[in-house]
């Protein structure tokens, strides 16, 4: 991390390390997928063997290393598969974001295998806490929370297990309930009755099991029917 205002992005390729200098917002941008021309990403055109040092990289060394001296293809390479130096509140800010999609994750899948119910937000974040987990900024969060989830075991009683949920909604409701259905999980079977009722098989996290229950029992006003399956 150089600074707040420039940072750079690096690649080793063999003993050889190259790094360019980079605007911290646009390249972060650019790395998380989003669209941002080369030269709003770039404070200079150079590639640097130590970009701290000012220590520019021989033609000689990029060829041999990219298989051109093209500064700006090079430049493209090391941001799309090298390492972005975040500055001090870029990398608080990406992990505080991380941070929350697990809980999120962990929340909706998880359960405490004692009361079939999931865990709060807030325990899954206290929990957390206490064993003093490192989150990756970059990687996905559902692969880091399944990580988490086995660190969380000793201090937390809690299990990931899928749920599969017979229904059936009145004709009234069924259009309604349908949507809302297929937030929760995927629709393993389904059937419209003679009578305009739906029939349908979800198979979801069991975290859902208890806001599937209330937000299809205000939306049918108690009057659909569930049942779990094995």
């Amino acid at each position: 991390m150089m600074s707040e205002k420039f940072t750079s992005a690096r690649i080793s390729i063999g003993n050889e390390r190259f790094e360019i200098l980079v605007k911290p917002e646009q390249a972060l941008d650019y790395v998380l997928g989003k669209e941002v021309s080369l030269s709003n990403i770039l404070v200079i055109d150079d590639i640097f063997s130590d970009a701290k040092k000012g220590m520019k990289a021989s033609e000689k060394k990029l060829v041999s290393a990219f298989g051109t001296g093209d500064t700006r293809e090079i430049a493209e390479r090391i941001l799309r598969d090298g390492e972005l130096q975040l500055t001090t509140t870029q990398r608080r800010q990406l992990i505080e974001q991380k941070r929350r999609q697990i809980v999120s994750f962990i929340s909706r899948h998880c359960m405490d295998p004692r009361t079939k119910l999931p865990h709060p937000p807030t325990r899954i974040e206290q929990a957390m806490e206490e064993i003093r987990l490192s989150i990756d900024p970059f990687k996905a969060a559902e692969d880091q929370a399944r990580d988490v989830i086995q660190s969380l075991r000793p201090i937390l009683p809690i299990s990931m297990e899928e749920l599969r949920i017979a229904v059936k909604i009145p004709a009234e409701y069924a259009a309604r309930a349908y949507g809302a259905v297929k937030d929760f999980g995927r629709i393993e079977k389904e059937e419209w009755q003679i009578d305009g009722s739906w029939v349908a098989v979800i198979e979801m996290p069991a975290g859902l099991h208890g806001p599937f229950l209330e937000k299809l029992g205000r939306i049918t006003q108690g009057t659909m029917q569930t049942k779990t399956l094995k």
